[in-house]
């Protein structure tokens, strides 16, 4: 059945014009960017199947090559879902610049998105101003992290060239287990005492999984 064949109000620029966008289901969100479907499938239909295997969470994560895979979705449809995906991202990006630090669930929000690859460990570092906004942030390494392939200058040099007033410290742990290790505590306590003689304080280590997060300072693990 082709969009044209639905009732009136049952197509999606129709709900839209009449409910407005919040009344849309993604499927039919998706439907109006990519507009058109197939000979076999209307595009409503194609989004609802594409949404129904991978949900919007994983279609993001997709690749061009992978999304091409899906019935009734060539090369310039694949294109679209990505930018759409990429604008996404890109708002939450502006939306969190200069973003003040109350809290590690703060941290958390702020690294949504960000992991180039959540199969790999990730420490990241966030340098703050003296009002703990974030000037930046850096990858400084990606691996097992350990205290003897840490090192402080690594993080401090990044921290002193932004003038930092202070840090905090980001890992994630792919296997989602968020809870510290001894290695974790190892790094923690290294970097603790190196901010404390550069006067670069380091306010929080931050361990992250998909969904949860782990604080040492939270925890009172900081010292």
């Amino acid at each position: 059945m082709r969009i044209h064949d639905l009732d009136p109000e049952n197509r999606p620029r129709e709900r839209f014009l009449r409910s407005g966008v919040s009344a849309l289901s993604s499927a039919e969100l998706m439907a109006l960017i990519l507009k058109t479907g197939t000979k076999k499938h209307n595009i409503i239909e194609t989004c609802q199947e594409m949404l129904s295997i991978y949900g919007l969470e994983k279609l993001a994560d997709l690749s061009l090559a992978e999304l091409q895979k899906i019935n009734g979705i060539g090369p310039a449809k694949a294109m679209q879902i990505k930018a759409v995906f990429e604008l996404h991202r890109r708002m939450h990006f502006r939306r969190n610049t200069n973003k003040k630090i109350r809290s590690a669930k703060d941290v958390f929000d702020y690294m949504q998105g960000r992991l180039p690859d959540e199969m790999r460990e990730h420490l990241f570092l966030l340098n703050l101003n003296t009002k703990n906004q974030i000037i930046r942030h850096e990858i400084i390494s990606v691996g097992t992290l350990n205290a003897s392939l840490i090192h402080p200058r690594e993080i401090f040099k990044e921290a002193i060239r932004e003038s930092a007033h202070a840090i905090i410290v980001v890992h994630n742990h792919p296997s989602g287990d968020v809870e510290a290790s001894n290695a974790d505590k190892q790094v923690t306590t290294v970097l603790k005492k190196a901010g404390s003689l550069l006067q670069i304080e380091l306010l929080d280590h931050v361990i992250i999984g998909r969904e949860s997060y782990f604080s040492f300072r939270e925890h009172s693990l900081l010292g």
